[in-house]
């Protein structure tokens, strides 16, 4: 089964097994990380629905890629700028291209009695009561 995702602004194809080099994502050597941005799946000749596909891979290594030069310059008028640069990549090893394991959703049945417990706890406050108004005295 393959899959194409997309990380770090590009897109790739891949299958379980396969090594990739992506920009930078945050882990060290060794952990697992998830790739869940995945535009299309298939298998063999055949295109499946993407949702619900999820790309799991370990992060081999943190590394730079290769030194690129920028250089600028402008004819005549003694102006040249050499600058070199190297991009951070994550090298990835694809384990498994599959669907997405159902995880149990917390329950909202657990957070009301505890409302409700800390209502019942809580002993009700009553507003003051009103002063009744003076009569007023009659002009004459």
């Amino acid at each position: 089964m393959f899959a194409v995702v997309r990380t770090g602004g590009k897109q790739y194809r891949v299958a379980a097994g396969d090594k990739i080099a992506v920009e930078k994502l945050a882990g060290e050597a060794g952990e697992t990380i998830t790739l869940g941005d995945v535009l299309l799946a298939g298998d063999g000749g055949e295109v499946k629905d993407a949702k619900g596909i999820v790309v799991s891979a370990e992060i081999i290594a943190q590394a730079k890629s290769e030194k690129v030069i920028v250089f600028k310059k402008r004819r005549r008028h003694n102006y040249r700028r050499k600058n070199g640069h190297r991009q951070q990549l994550t090298l990835l090893r694809i384990v498994a291209v599959g669907a997405e394991a159902k995880k149990a959703a917390p329950k909202k049945e657990a957070a009301a009695p505890k409302v409700e417990e800390a209502a019942a706890e809580a002993p009700a406050k009553k507003a003051p009561a009103k002063k009744a108004a003076a009569p007023k005295a009659a002009a004459e």
